[in-house]
C-alpha cells in the first residue's frame, strides 16, 4: 500500500522505466535497453506518416536517436516517445 498526491493505493507503485541505451536499425527499427535490464525491439515505420514523426523518414535523422533523461529523442528533444509507450509496444530481443 502506498500513498501518491493524497491517494491511497492497495498495490505497490510501478517502477519507472526508462531507456538506458538505444541501438538504431535499419527499416526504422530502434533497438532498446531499458532500465528492467531487458531488451526490445521496436518498429516505428508505421509512425512515419503522423504529422509529429514525418520527419523521421529521413534516415539519416532517424538513426541520430539519442537518449535524454531516460527517453529517447530526435532533434534537438522537440520529437521524443514516452519510454512506457516503448515498453509496451516492444518485441523482446532473444539471443
Amino acid at each position: 500500500m502506498y500513498e501518491q498526491n493524497g491517494i491511497v493505493y492497495a498495490d505497490n507503485p510501478s517502477p519507472l522505466i526508462t531507456i538506458k541505451q538505444v541501438y538504431p536499425q535499419d527499416n526504422y527499427k530502434l533497438h532498446l535497453r531499458f532500465s528492467t535490464g531487458e531488451e526490445k525491439k521496436v518498429d516505428l515505420s508505421s509512425f512515419l506518416d503522423e504529422k509529429v514523426f514525418k520527419p523521421l523518414q529521413d534516415i539519416n535523422l532517424f538513426k541520430s536517436v539519442y537518449i535524454d533523461y531516460g527517453t529517447v529523442v530526435w532533434r534537438n528533444g522537440t520529437i521524443d516517445i514516452a519510454p512506457e509507450y516503448l515498453y509496451d509496444i516492444g518485441v523482446p530481443v532473444t539471443v
